[in-house]
């Protein structure tokens, strides 16, 4: 088998859908694009800017690893028998210069901050340490909410964190 870039074009059966995203995430690099059919509200949140109520865990994920574009919204009666819920497409290509962090490490600030959502940082990333130390390592606000920081402040409190544990 080649290790050439490969794409995937997939209507994802929606249970599943998710968890494969992920998994993809993990190895962008090995794809040239994914063009992918989500529910319209798990597009709705990979393609969530900062400040807006659908962005989170998942919407930093995907942009860190990911340019996102939004191509379409089908209607529910575009497709027989008709789901309940209306359908995106979106356009995943690797980002050239992704902001330098580990998986692990988002995966595990990520969780931490957008876990209790409405808590100020400082509060919800007391299980990684010492929290106010990590924030001002990575140049954040410690009363900023999870949903405020870009995936630059996350990568940036990916490499602090990792610090941390390495000392």
């Amino acid at each position: 088998m080649t290790d050439a870039p490969r794409a995937i074009v997939a209507n994802l059966p929606y249970n599943i859908a998710t968890p494969l995203l992920i998994r993809w995430l993990q190895d962008m690099q090995r794809f040239s694009v994914l063009v992918l059919m989500f529910q319209k509200e798990v597009a709705d949140r990979l393609l969530a800017a900062p400040g807006s109520k659908s962005y989170g865990r998942l919407s930093v994920m995907t942009q860190w690893r990911a340019d996102i574009g939004h191509v379409m919204t089908l209607p529910a009666r575009a497709f027989t028998p008709p789901p309940k819920v209306a359908s995106s497409v979106v356009r995943l290509t690797p980002r050239t210069n992704p902001e330098t962090a580990t998986w692990p490490a988002m995966e595990t600030v990520t969780k931490a901050a957008f876990g209790q959502r409405r808590k100020m940082l400082r509060s919800s990333l007391r299980t990684l340490g010492p929290a106010e130390a990590l924030l001002a390592s990575a140049g954040l606000d410690p009363t900023d909410r999870a949903e405020a920081i870009d995936v630059a402040g996350f990568a940036a409190l990916a490499r602090a964190h990792e610090a941390y544990k390495a000392d």
